[in-house]
């Protein structure tokens, strides 16, 4: 099945308290009705139940509705109809397939609002299954309002390497996605191999432009590169072209965009209408989806990205990319995020219990067989970096290859990039 969605364009918490009252029977009371009490060591009966109900806050409108649209929202409503298709999901304790239903809130791209919101699902509308809410930001405060509940919590569009510092207290939260601290040093064996002289450095003012920034430069520079410059710039920026003229002046090779979709695409239009053409040029969230190759046309032939996977990367690639349609792939995280919610079915079913504890052990420990193929969790709760399709890719001749580190790499790179068309 092919789907469309449309295209829209971090941290405080809001801590509550259940109290829970119970009456003791008094001594000597008779109760009205005689229960009969469970065999010696048989489990109570869970009452019957006939669905799973999922809840999930992201945001639908805001700043962050346009990451929400291209990211997870695609892949959860997906993995939804692909679970319903094939009956639901088997619980052993119910003794049958439960088809799941959705209860979405918007947060409005508030942290806030997200956090109400999450406790309302948990307190309120008592789900059986979380999903996460839309970046990094917002992932850093569900992750403590879902351990808080214990709730299990797989972290899909957002996150950050930095988030190992605190996992250790969040045993319900998982990451999925491939960041810093794996792709920085598959791009430092890269840029050695091309023999890179010099680079300029754009980012973002944020965490992920602050952490991107902090680990790359420390590795162009391990790797011999001279970094001319570093600038930062705030988001929603409307004009960077000093900045690219200052690194066209200094006849860099590479240039680094660490920053969101706007600002990335800001920076190639800019480059190109300023006849700036480095060897390479690699950037932030957004240039790894399919929509930049349809937006720039032979202009996107050779850009860099970090991500990444494409229908070769594993067996069972091509069938997401044919479900997803390909009009619509992000490159560098949908397949992680299509394991991230297999893995949470398949402890469901290996628990036989919809109990988040036994959930959470489950994930915790076993081995799952993806669309990644075998996926686990490292000692961190995050997705071993093994189980990666690839940490740099490239658009060329249309595709997006993987091209970083070799041992996953679907192509060679193409060093230096080509001209833009018509230049």
């Amino acid at each position: 099945m092919v789907k469309k969605f449309t295209v829209l364009g971090a941290i405080c918490l809001v801590v509550a308290m259940i109290v829970v009252t119970g009456c003791a029977q008094q001594p000597g009371s008779v109760p009205e009705t005689a229960v009969e009490p469970e065999a010696e060591g048989e489990s109570p009966t869970p009452p019957a139940k006939d669905k799973i109900v999922i809840g999930s806050v992201h945001s639908i409108s805001g700043p962050l509705a346009i990451i929400e649209g291209l990211a997870y929202g695609p892949i959860r409503e997906l993995w939804i109809e692909d679970v319903n298709a094939r009956g639901g999901i088997y619980v052993e304790e119910y003794g049958q397939k439960l088809p799941v239903e959705l209860i979405e809130y918007d947060d409005k791209s508030d942290i806030g609002t997200m956090a109400r919101l999450m406790e309302k699902l948990i307190l309120e509308d008592k789900v059986d299954l979380l999903l996460p809410p839309t970046g990094t930001a917002m992932l850093y405060a569900a992750g403590p309002v879902a351990n808080k509940h214990e709730y299990v919590l797989p972290g899909m569009s957002g996150g950050a390497a930095s988030i190992k510092e605190i996992i250790g207290g969040l045993p319900y939260f998982f990451s999925n996605l491939n960041f810093s601290d794996t792709q920085v040093p598959a791009f430092g064996e890269l840029v050695s191999d091309l023999g890179v002289e010099s680079a300029a450095v754009i980012f973002i003012e944020d965490l992920h432009g602050v952490e991107y920034s902090g680990a790359v430069v420390p590795e162009l520079v391990l790797q011999g590169v001279d970094v001319v410059f570093v600038k930062s710039i705030p988001e929603g920026i409307q004009d960077i072209s000093a900045i690219i003229k200052e690194a066209k002046a200094a006849d860099v090779d590479a240039l680094l965009c660490l920053a969101y979709p706007e600002e990335n695409m800001l920076c190639i239009s800019q480059s190109m209408e300023l006849g700036f053409n480095p060897k390479l040029m690699i950037f932030g969230p957004g240039i790894c989806y399919t929509f930049v190759k349809d937006i720039f046309g032979e202009a996107a032939e050779g850009l860099m990205s970090w991500g990444a996977w494409n229908e070769r990367s594993t067996p069972e690639s091509q069938e997401l990319v044919d479900n997803i349609g390909v009009d619509n792939v992000d490159w560098w995280g949908h397949n992680l995020y299509y394991a991230g919610t297999q893995m949470l079915e398949m402890a469901v079913e290996k628990a036989g219990t919809l109990d988040q504890a036994a959930i959470r052990d489950v994930m915790a420990t076993e081995t799952f067989n993806t669309v990644l193929g075998p996926t686990y969790y490292d000692e961190n709760r995050m997705l071993a970096e093994e189980c990666h399709t690839g940490e740099i890719g490239q658009w060329q001749d249309g595709k997006f290859e993987v091209i970083g580190p070799k041992a996953k790499a679907t192509a060679d790179p193409i060093y230096p990039k080509p001209a833009w068309p018509g230049q």
